[in-house]
This record gives C-alpha cells, sequence and structure tokens, in this order.
C-alpha cells in the first residue's frame, strides 16, 4: 500500500459518518457529554476574592494585581505619617491615572473606595457601647465625642485628601456623576456616595458660593456653558441668549464656587416686567418691547437650571432665589412683586395613572357637561386623553380644558409623597415658601410644553412677608394656594 493511499484510509476512518453530529445534537441535554452541556456563568466575585485572587475573570475590571497595587495607592493617600501636601501629590497621581480607565476599572476604584475605608467594626462597637452605658451621666459628653470620632470613616479622609489639589473638586463631582446611576444595581456603593454628599453640604454650603450676574459681557466660554446647561427652554441661538443676558429688562444670575471657576453650580433668568407672566412665549421673544428696567414693578423667574449631576442632593437653589431678590431690591426699588413662570414636568404622565379617579369625583353637572364634550357618556380616560392633546382647540368655557385645569391644581396643591408635593419644580417651590399662584393654560405651546403638561404652567408667588407661614403650611401637608387655584380643587 502506498503512503498517499495509506493516508486517504485513515482520514476516512475519522471522520463521522454521515448525520451522526446530527443524531447526537439530538439528544436530550441531560444524555449529552458534560463537555457539551452550557455550564452557568460563576456568580460575580467579591472585592475581597477578586483581592486574595490571581487570575482576573471574564468581566471583570482590574486584574487582582493591580486592584491589590490601586489599594496600596489609596491607602498611602490617607497614610497619617504624610504630610497634606505629600497626600494631594498622591492624590493627585491617582486622578492622572483614573482619567485613562475604562468604566469597569472605575466602578473597581468606586467600590476600593466604598469597601475598603469603612469605620473600624471593633472601634465602633466599643464607642457605641460607652456612649449607651454613660448616657444620663456626667460622662454622656465625652461619650458622645468618642463616639463621632468612630463613625468618622477614612473614606471622608481620603475625599478631603483628593480635594487638596486644585482639580481636585472637578474630579470628585464628576466621580459621584458617574456613580449615581450605578447606586440602584449595586448597593455597595452606597456609602461612598453618602460620604461624597455629606462633604459636598459641607463644602458647598452657600456661605462659600459667590453670587454673579451673567451677562452677554461675560467670557464666551461661560455663556457657552448656559447654553449647555439650560435644562427649562432650550437656547436656539446667539440671538437668544443674548435676549437672555441683555442689560435692559433681563437678567441671569449664577452661584460660583472658588474652586470651580467659572462654572455656574445653579443659575436663574429673570424678567423684569409689569405684570405676572401667563406664559413663556413673549419672555422669549427677541422682538418684543423692552419694558424700561426703572419702571418694573415684576421680577418673573423664568428658568433656574442646576448644572451639576454630582452635587445631586445639595440645596442651593433656595438661596440663589434669595439672594437673587436681595441684589434686585437694591437696584431696583420699585420692584414688588417676585414670582414664577415655572413648567410642571410630571403632570401628564401623572393625570396618565389617576385620571379614572378624578374623574369618579366629579358631580353630575360637571360630569355631563364633560361627558357631552368627548361623546362618551359617562366620560372615559379613552376619549379624555386624545382630547386633550387639542390645546387650541379648547377654549375657555371647553369642560375638558376645566378638567384639565382642575387635575393640575390637584395634582400642585394635594398630591403628596412623604410629606411633599410630588412634582419636582413644585417641591423646590413650595419647600422654600412660595404659594401656587396661577394655573395658565397653553402656557407654553412648544413640543416639550406639550409633552410634559399639555402646555400648562404655573406661577409660584415668593411674598417675602410670608415665606415662613406657607413652610409652615406644607409642613402640615397643606401647600399654600391662591384662591384662584383652591377654587379648581375637585370634591374630596
Amino acid at each position: 500500500m502506498n503512503t498517499p493511499t495509506w493516508l486517504a484510509r485513515g482520514v476516512s476512518r475519522l471522520r463521522p459518518k454521515a448525520g451522526a453530529s446530527d443524531a447526537v445534537d439530538k439528544k436530550p441535554l441531560a444524555e449529552l457529554p458534560a463537555a457539551r452541556k452550557k455550564v452557568p456563568a460563576p456568580p460575580p466575585r467579591m472585592l475581597a476574592e477578586r483581592l486574595e485572587a490571581t487570575l482576573r475573570r471574564h468581566g471583570e475590571g482590574l486584574a487582582p494585581r493591580t486592584l491589590r497595587r490601586v489599594l496600596a495607592d489609596l491607602q498611602a493617600v490617607v497614610d497619617s505619617r504624610v504630610s497634606e501636601v505629600e497626600a494631594g501629590r498622591r492624590a493627585c497621581e491617582i486622578v492622572k491615572w483614573y482619567a485613562g480607565c475604562e468604566p469597569a476599572e472605575r466602578r473597581d476604584v468606586w467600590l476600593l473606595m466604598s469597601e475598603r475605608f469603612a469605620p473600624d467594626p471593633k472601634k465602633l462597637n466599643t464607642a457605641r457601647d460607652r456612649h449607651q452605658a454613660a448616657m444620663g451621666t456626667p460622662d454622656e459628653g465625652q461619650a458622645e465625642v468618642q463616639l463621632r470620632r468612630a463613625l468618622a470613616s477614612p473614606r471622608a479622609r481620603l475625599l478631603q485628601r483628593f480635594a487638596i489639589d486644585a482639580g481636585g473638586m472637578r474630579f470628585l463631582v464628576d466621580l459621584r456623576a458617574e456613580l449615581l446611576p450605578h447606586l440602584k444595581s449595586d448597593r455597595r456603593l452606597v456609602p461612598l456616595d453618602a460620604d461624597l454628599e455629606q462633604l459636598f453640604s459641607t463644602w458647598f454650603d452657600v456661605a462659600f458660593l459667590e453670587l454673579q450676574r451673567i451677562s452677554w459681557d461675560s467670557p464666551a466660554s461661560l455663556i457657552e456653558k448656559l447654553i449647555q446647561y439650560e435644562a427649562v427652554h432650550d437656547i436656539k441661538s446667539w440671538s437668544d441668549v443674548k435676549n437672555r443676558l441683555d442689560d435692559g429688562d433681563r437678567r441671569c444670575y449664577g452661584f460660583f464656587h472658588p474652586r470651580l471657576p467659572n462654572e455656574p453650580l445653579i443659575f436663574v433668568e429673570v424678567a423684569l416686567v409689569d405684570h405676572i407672566s401667563q406664559g413663556i412665549v413673549p419672555l422669549l421673544d427677541e422682538a418684543a418691547a423692552v419694558v424700561r428696567p426703572d419702571k418694573a414693578t415684576t421680577a418673573i423667574f423664568y428658568s433656574i437650571s442646576n448644572t451639576q449631576t454630582g452635587l445631586r442632593g445639595v440645596s442651593f437653589g433656595d438661596s440663589l432665589i434669595k439672594r437673587v431678590v436681595e441684589t434686585l431690591q437694591e437696584e431696583l426699588p420699585r420692584l414688588k412683586v417676585f414670582a414664577t413662570l415655572s413648567p410642571v414636568p410630571g403632570f401628564r404622565a401623572w393625570l396618565g395613572k389617576h385620571a379614572g379617579e378624578l374623574l369618579s369625583r366629579l358631580d353630575d353637572k360637571r360630569a355631563s357637561a364633560l361627558g357631552r364634550a368627548l361623546g362618551a357618556m359617562p366620560p372615559t380616560v379613552e376619549r379624555l386623553l386624545p382630547a386633550a392633546d387639542d390645546v387650541a382647540a379648547l377654549d375657555d368655557k371647553s369642560p375638558v380644558r376645566q378638567f384639565l385645569l382642575s387635575a393640575a391644581a390637584e395634582y400642585l396643591g394635594r398630591t403628596m409623597v412623604e410629606g411633599k408635593p410630588v412634582d419636582p419644580v413644585a417641591r423646590f417651590h413650595l419647600g422654600n415658601g412660595a404659594r401656587i399662584e396661577r394655573l395658565n393654560w397653553a402656557g407654553d405651546p412648544s413640543g416639550k410644553g406639550l409633552k410634559q403638561s399639555f402646555g400648562l404652567m404655573v406661577n409660584y408667588l415668593y411674598d417675602l412677608k410670608r415665606l415662613d407661614k406657607h413652610r409652615a403650611l406644607l409642613a402640615q401637608g397643606r401647600p399654600a394656594a391662591a384662591g384662584e387655584v383652591e377654587a379648581l380643587f375637585l370634591k374630596s
């Protein structure tokens, strides 16, 4: 037998017979060899396991060796034996390395910060026991001090040292902005977020913030940030932004922090007019007649925008409004009325869920009128919501329009969650002591306005003599509202 013949015969013996592979594939999974079965992926390893491991598994961020090195670098930052200057330098090196990390690698850094820099549990338990035993004795104060020290985590000291460098504050704010969306899926990150929020509440206290007027003469880079961060009414052009910053009857003010120069933390746009505005279109109209500032009687806050996602939970909007009111009163003594023209961002979604219950609360007369308008007796949600979209066709006497106004009054003035208004904008202004002054039909006819609230807008009035009274009412579960708004409430 020659060599080619021998090779051909040997290869033919190795080949599976026709249909053999198909027969194997058709066998039940339990009968397949172990090598052919799909093995479920192992559960994700905890951080402690990965720090002790040798190899990185598929899907993990940093390799174990790198993870240990980063932990050592972080521990070197909080080393009590080094100066603040040296600690800041070490933190700066980590920031530079972090900038080139992939998302999964950054998440590992967060986990290291969150899990490996917690308070010492033994010291914490001892301090807690001593405090409990000292309750009601002369040693209670000292025991409380020791408990506070035990509660202070090395994590807070680590973050403070990151803030030493000039760019450290920016790094921490951006880190938290990136971290926030992951909190629900990974509760291990909650301690890190809590420490960041607590530190930011101190670092960004209004006592350290500077109120600045933003005008058309401000640096172009700052004006570009206004365009980028405007969250209520999109800025469409440079002429639009010039109109909002004009030295005539428009003003814009922002809060700034010395460690974040030329970066407004929050800003408010103000229109100086002679009456409480009912709609946003005239305020944004570049061709509208200019009101002389010294003749204006009313200041309308028509847009308030937070710019830093990483500062969520840090409240300085109420202080911004107060400072702006004081500044305007000093400049323009004729100003007596301070109000907002605000969106109602959650109204449409809320009505979609609660329209049926609201319809059941209509008296017979209103139910009949609404049913006739909708062509359905009794009126139904299926007919109501499409009819509500045709805003331009609903005149003053339209039962659909009247129902929407009543529903909006219920939403803003009576719907509470954990003692606070459900609408985020209402929660902000009512929490600052304002009252619901008036609902404005078709106040915002833009696509965004129609999508959020069928075009409805609301005026919140800041009566400077009654702010505390209104806060007290809100604490009792009764948001302050003008009689015109209260008259729109449905019967309970």
